[in-house]
């Protein structure tokens, strides 16, 4: 059943959860899945029927206190209690709103395209690839297209075997698209992309019905590129001035490694195709 995008993520939160990760005991076998809201209820201290409305769409301006505490009730961490609070705000109060999307800035592009030793590129809400250097293209040279990092990692057949881990950049871009929805529950571009995977990957719609929450950090990778071997990479990520719907991506190698030699390497396959066009 399809509810309010706030109960949405509250029964899916609830559904996550077993008794022993709340301290509750577990008696015979239950006919429901997760926790019961009741004690969702009993752990935040507030009644089943005033819990039962917020799942349901029927109780739509809890106050701070309230979600406050069923974020402690559900073991919310402090991404999933921001997207909680997002969920709970009034659609005036919405400020981040970009369905159509904003071109990359000219001044970004530039200062990418002069960073020839690491790829660097920017993505929407939805994951889009919006603009990439030159060494991004060679990175994600497998990929037809490589527009969409959700599509290249669930529809892509190249995307199993770039993305050596391939379990945790799915579950990864799953949760960032969560993260970007839930501060823009209407962005046009961020439902088209989730009705597309949801539609054609299984896993894709799993994954989305699990409402886990995480935006984009810094983290490292494990990848495979065909023509320059296996790549350690970190990355970060930064949001773009002006363009708060923009991400700008950048992969980086530890100095003197072997993914460094390999960046190298593409490097000069850019070079290359730079000096033939």
């Amino acid at each position: 059943m399809t509810g309010t995008p706030l109960g949405d993520f509250l029964r899916a939160r609830r559904e996550a959860l077993t008794p022993s990760d709340v301290g509750l005991p577990e008696h015979g076998r239950r006919r429901v899945k997760g926790l019961r809201r009741e004690e969702v209820a009993m752990l935040a201290g507030m009644s089943s029927d005033y819990y039962m409305r917020l799942e349901q769409g029927r109780e739509s301006s809890p106050s701070a206190a309230v979600v406050d505490a069923v974020a402690r009730a559900l073991r919310l961490d402090a991404a999933a209690t921001e997207h909680l609070w997002l969920l709970v705000r009034p659609a005036e109060a919405r400020v981040w709103r970009h369905s159509g999307g904003l071109p990359v800035s000219a001044g970004l592009r530039q200062l990418m395209d002069g960073w020839t030793g690491s790829p660097a590129f920017v993505v929407g809400p939805a994951l889009d690839i919006l603009a990439a250097n030159a060494m991004a293209d060679a990175l994600h040279e497998s990929f037809t297209p490589a527009d969409n990092l959700a599509r290249m990692v669930f529809l892509d057949p190249a995307g199993r075997e770039f993305y050596r881990e391939w379990e945790r950049a799915a579950h990864s871009c799953v949760a960032e698209i969560r993260a970007a929805y839930g501060h823009d529950p209407d962005n046009a571009r961020i439902a088209q992309v989730v009705a597309e995977l949801s539609a054609r990957s299984p896993e894709f719609a799993r994954l989305w019905g699990r409402h886990d929450v995480k935006p984009k950090t810094q983290e490292s990778k494990l990848l495979r590129h065909p023509r320059v071997g296996e790549l350690h990479i970190g990355f970060a990520t930064f949001t773009v001035s002006g363009a708060a719907h923009q991400q700008l991506v950048v992969y980086q190698a530890e100095p003197a490694s072997p993914t460094a030699a390999a960046f190298e390497r593409l490097r000069a396959l850019t070079s290359a195709v730079a000096l033939s066009d």
